[in-house]
């Protein structure tokens, strides 16, 4: 029922174990991650993800049209960018805009219910703040549901509050990973390499740690990054992992390029139950190309082999679930609570929490 860890341990920096999908990292404990919840319909998370919120718009659709002309024309659901809904919305009292608006309502209610059935969970149990983040926050649409499962929770009398995440999607599962290491792994070193695998794009990038302005990573910033939106390529997990090192490497030589002192460290957010020896253990079911949870496949393993040193030192690779990794990014963010949790709205719903150390 995904990973869960009910009193998590309180370590100094220095002694945080540095191992695949830990529950003990450098600033907080993650007490859970990617909650397989059901209900007698499915998987609770399938109630809000990306496809959840277009089957919202595309069932308003056939209501209307029992009634009339579909005030959306004959453009399939599916093939309405985030951009073209976003842009009905400002057309004002338009058909068109109130019928996204409805699914728009359809989908924070749904939301809301699983953010509200999270949080009976005892490892979610005194959660304070719940960062919202994903492609979907990346949209007028999107940060209209955030808003309005806010006020659903609050009309329950649930005292959280819910909020987008600060990042961009593109560069939230990048961040995260510098708070995957104890930052005095990094001294001496002006970025790390970090990787955000999802259901539809890969993301690599190099992020610039700032250590000399800030220790707590709060000034780390996205330098150089690739997006590959792989769901149109439909590779296989082969195909797929060579062109991942390709994108490794042609990052490496831009820091070398512009003489930026590199740490030999990936930092990898990826879906699915991530063992200690860098495995999938399930829930990578919506990863392209091949079985990403066989016995005889190990990612950090394949990575490692294929890009065995960097800037002359040999390579360290981390990895944990791209929940957990996005929602690292808001650590500094954080630092007025206790007990938060992030949910990530793509392909899926991935979900988090963590309790902050005390220092």
């Amino acid at each position: 029922m995904g990973k869960q860890k009910k009193k998590p341990r309180q370590t100094e920096d220095n002694s945080a174990p540095v191992i695949h999908g830990a529950d003990d990292l450098p600033a907080v404990a993650v007490t859970s991650y990617n909650l397989e919840l059901s209900d007698k319909d499915g998987f609770i998370g399938d109630q809000a993800n990306k496809s959840a919120f277009r089957d919202a718009i595309e069932a308003w659709r056939k209501r209307v049209r029992a009634g009339g002309a579909d005030p959306l024309g004959d453009v399939p659901t599916d093939d309405l960018s985030k951009k073209e809904i976003d842009a009905l919305l400002k057309e004002g009292e338009t058909e068109a805009a109130s019928l996204v608006l409805a699914a728009i309502d359809d989908f924070a209610t749904g939301l809301a219910g699983v953010l509200a059935r999270y949080l009976k969970e005892e490892a979610w149990k005194g959660t304070e703040r719940i960062v919202v983040g994903g492609g979907f926050k990346d949209s007028r649409a999107g940060l209209m549901a955030i808003a309005r499962a806010q006020i659903r929770l609050k009309a329950e009398g649930l005292k959280v509050e819910i909020m987008p995440i600060a990042h961009h999607p593109d560069e939230a599962g990048l961040l995260g990973a510098v708070h995957l290491i104890p930052s005095w792994m990094l001294k001496g070193h002006d970025a790390i390499l970090a990787v955000d695998i999802g259901g539809t794009n890969i993301r690599a990038g190099l992020v610039k740690l700032n250590l000399d302005d800030k220790p707590d990573f709060s000034r780390a910033k996205v330098w150089k990054s690739e997006l590959w939106r792989h769901a149109e390529d439909e590779p296989r997990r082969t195909a797929t992992i060579e062109y991942l090192v390709r994108m490794i490497e042609a990052l490496v030589a831009k820091a070398k390029k512009a003489k930026l002192a590199l740490a030999p460290v990936i930092g990898i957010g990826c879906p699915g139950i991530i063992a200690p020896d860098g495995s999938i253990a399930r829930g990578g079911q919506n990863l392209p190309g091949g079985n990403w949870e066989s016995t005889h496949f190990n990612l950090p393993e394949a990575l490692r082999k294929a890009i065995p040193e960097i800037a002359g030192q040999p390579t360290f690779i981390i990895m944990h679930n791209d929940a957990v990794v996005q929602g690292l990014s808001e650590v500094p963010r954080m630092a007025d609570v206790t007990r938060w949790a992030a949910v990530t709205i793509g392909t899926g719903l991935g979900n988090a929490s963590f309790a902050r150390k005390e220092t």
